[in-house]
């Protein structure tokens, strides 16, 4: 859980600022989002090699150009 303190003579914009500044951070936002549906272990796995081949073309595609 994110606490914010509100200092004297803030506002509430200035403080929501915060809060979405430190809520960035913590990461938050994206661990909700994760356990919202549960994926098997396997799943996870292949998303995860999916992502890295897919970040690899990217780097040898930029360095074909170079």
């Amino acid at each position: 859980m994110i606490i914010i303190k509100r200092n004297e003579k803030e506002s509430i914009d200035r403080m929501l600022k915060r809060y979405k500044i430190k809520q960035k951070r913590t990461k938050l936002r994206t661990q909700l989002k994760d356990r919202k549906h549960f994926t098997k272990p396997s799943e996870a796995k292949r998303l995860q090699k999916q992502k890295a081949i897919y970040i690899q073309s990217l780097r040898s595609d930029e360095e074909k150009r170079s």
